[in-house]
């Protein structure tokens, strides 16, 4: 472990820094619209959703169908985006379910 100090004087001028960068974001997000916090799956959680393989999921990522996000060495998707394939997903299935009957 490493410990690092500094003078005080430092400390408290880096957190009243911080403390405006914090009040500079929430005015621009009170002028932005409302906060929300976006819900994240890990690529466990939307192969269980979608009923896919990893592998799978790794063509969709590739194909630019699901957008993601890698952090470190995980990866996460919006579940808003997971929803709009398994939407896409099933009016393809539509289509072609029409198309076979000649319709």
């Amino acid at each position: 472990m490493e410990i690092v100090s500094f003078e005080k004087r430092t400390f408290e001028e880096m957190a009243a820094k911080l403390d405006y960068f914090v009040q500079r974001m929430d005015d621009l997000c009170r002028q932005h619209g409302e906060k929300k916090a976006e819900r994240w799956m890990d690529s466990h959680a939307v192969c269980r959703k979608l009923r896919i393989s990893p592998r799978t999921l790794q063509t969709l990522r590739d194909n630019g169908t699901l957008a993601f996000t890698k952090i470190g060495n995980r990866t996460y998707y919006r579940q808003e985006d997971v929803e709009r394939v398994i939407v896409d997903v099933e009016e393809r299935r539509k289509e072609a379910k029409w198309k076979g009957k000649g319709i």
